[in-house]
């Protein structure tokens, strides 16, 4: 029985220490060519929540068609979007996009 309380415990901590992720809409482009983020080369998918831009893990650029088709690119606009993730260490772990337009 004391074993049986112990896992609860320790469920119910690992439970509430894992953050929750909450679906926001923010705008999503190419971070070099729309957003101006200059750490890596290349085109690379980002989103910008209260006016900061972050690079994405977890989906890429060329995942909602081309990145440089001149009506819908992200390198060429950008996009609304309903997001889900966090952000770690200064970048986006996605675990949900839908574009909205």
């Amino acid at each position: 029985m004391k074993n049986l309380i112990t896992a609860c415990f320790v469920v119910l901590i690992v439970a509430c220490a894992n953050p929750k992720t909450e679906k926001q809409i923010a705008e999503v482009s190419c971070g070099q060519c729309q957003f101006g983020l200059t750490s890596q080369k290349g085109c690379d998918l980002a989103v910008r929540i209260d006016d900061k831009a972050y690079f994405v893990d977890g989906a890429n650029i060329d995942d909602f068609g081309d990145a440089h088709d001149v009506e819908s690119g992200f390198c060429e606009v950008i996009r609304k979007g309903e997001i889900e993730g966090e952000i770690v260490e200064g970048r986006f772990k996605v675990t949900n996009i839908k574009m909205l337009d």
